[in-house]
């Protein structure tokens, strides 16, 4: 039966302003730049400090009629919707500026790379758009971390094409046979079976290997080689060749694209500069390749002008008038959310460094006081997000090294004697004593455990379990090795 109600709902809507503040935050400096140099492309009215694309026109005669030369420009910005890309040029460092050398990457991406083959393919239309969006999404390990339909809806979304699903992952087995072998997979198991499949499968150990992988998989990833030894039938001494076998392929093929001509050389290009003056530190933002904005006059004045004439406008002149308030307001949004962007930055790294003062003078890792993000929320007056979103894929660069931002923040405990210590120290000790153990007989979490306590740090087991999997270290059993 269906039922009419009233219903009150209390709903935040967030302001243009506040999306690009959002959003912009989330971007590394690495990205900044180009994020800009977009803005530019695509919106006439934004232009760069100190640069004008109205130069020419202003060489031009002063046409008798104010009215018709605003016109003109007005119609000319209508009919030509393909903005010339101006080149960025960093404008705002100061004259003490260090960062003169601050690395970049140059060369072909890993993903330039897979895109360069399709041209080796006979592909139609929409096999190249489909081939296009699977390799968009392929990770820097060379793993397909979305799922097709996701993909297929992108399509559908962005393109307004719809694509079956046999259709997009015929297209997948083809970006699955580009170089590096593994390429395109969606687990761990399939890259390993796609690099087998490139290998000789009539070689009796490659087929053993392939069925290895193909049918006892989970008993391979928890090491149960007996149970893999009883169910493929194998013979003293067999299964350590076919695991050999195994680990000579690459669980992360996309590192191993390692051409040095089409290779990208991954530098980091620090956000913020730390320097020490007068025995204190002093923090900058790296703002060497974050060129200054500004609005354009000749379309400001245009607007003003067309709005003081707006009763003899006809209909197209009055869109047209539109179109470029819409431009104007979002020239406007972007430079105040660029500098809300920089404020806001500023304001959590700042509140990092006086919260971590002591580390930052010296470096001493010993110093680095337990810190979450509610730390440094509860200092700057914003929200946990808000300072998860700076923190993420930023770096910093110190007098003893750059870090990223995420280094700084670490839980903390107490040792027996009542003295607070990070949990980072926690976690140095678990992966010194976890690479010095017998690997025919790794520790136990409860050993591990113990090994603490008799250092006076009261940890439970599962907290140990806890430590080892941030650490990305598998248990014991999935530790011992063959001997």
């Amino acid at each position: 039966m269906l039922k009419q109600s009233l219903q009150q709902k209390l709903l935040q809507k967030l302001s243009p302003l506040q999306i690009q503040v959002i959003k912009l935050l989330e971007i590394p400096t690495t990205q900044l730049e180009q994020r800009i140099k977009e803005e530019l492309e695509k919106n006439p009215v934004l232009e760069l400090e100190g640069e004008s694309r109205d130069s020419e026109e202003e060489e031009e005669p002063v046409a008798e009629n104010d009215n018709e030369k605003d016109e003109m420009s007005i119609d000319e910005y209508i009919q030509n919707e393909d903005i010339p890309a101006y080149k960025l040029s960093a404008r705002n460092f100061s004259k003490d500026d260090k960062q003169e050398d601050v690395p970049f990457s140059s060369g072909t991406t890993f993903h330039e790379h897979l895109i360069s083959q399709m041209g080796l393919r006979i592909l139609s239309e929409r096999q190249a758009l489909i081939a296009e969006y699977i390799i968009g999404n392929i990770d820097e390990d060379g793993y397909l971390r979305r799922e097709i339909d996701e993909i297929i809806d992108d399509i559908a979304f962005s393109q307004n094409v719809e694509i079956e699903e046999v259709e997009a992952l015929e297209v997948l087995e083809i970006v699955q046979d580009f170089d590096p072998p593994g390429v395109g997979a969606r687990d761990l198991r399939e890259c390993l079976m796609l690099q087998l499949k490139r290998k000789d499968l009539n070689d009796p150990l490659i087929q053993k290997a392939f069925h290895l992988i193909k049918h006892h998989f989970e008993e391979f990833t928890r090491k149960h080689y007996d149970k893999i030894e009883k169910r493929m039938h194998l013979e003293t001494g067999e299964l350590k060749a076919i695991l050999d076998e195994i680990l000579k392929l690459n669980p992360k093929p996309g590192s191993s694209y390692s051409n040095p001509v089409t290779k990208t050389i991954q530098h980091i290009i620090p956000d913020f500069i730390l320097d020490i003056e007068d025995g204190k530190p002093k923090l900058s933002l790296n703002n060497r390749n974050v060129p200054e904005l500004r609005i354009s006059h000749t379309y400001s004045e245009m607007f003003e002008d067309y709005q003081a004439n707006k009763k003899n406008q006809s209909k197209e002149q009055k869109e047209a008038l539109m179109f470029v308030k819409q431009k104007l307001d979002s020239a406007k949004w972007f430079i105040d959310a660029i500098k809300q962007r920089q404020q806001t930055l500023m304001t959590v790294m700042q509140a990092i460094v006086d919260y971590q003062y002591e580390y930052f003078l010296e470096g001493d890792e010993t110093k680095l006081k337990p810190m979450i993000l509610k730390d440094i929320a509860d200092r700057t007056n914003l929200d946990i997000s808000t300072v998860s979103r700076v923190s993420n894929s930023k770096y910093i660069q110190t007098h003893f090294g750059i870090f990223p931002l995420k280094f700084f923040f670490s839980e903390g405990l107490q040792t027996d004697s009542g003295e607070e210590v990070s949990t980072r120290e926690i976690k140095r000790i678990l992966q010194d004593c976890i690479e010095n153990e017998d690997k025919r007989k790794p520790l136990t979490d409860d050993k591990l455990a113990k090994i603490l306590q008799e250092k006076s740090y009261n940890i439970a087991r599962r907290t140990v379990a806890k430590y080892r999997e941030q650490l990305n270290i598998p248990v014991a059993r999935l530790r011992k090795e063959l001997q």
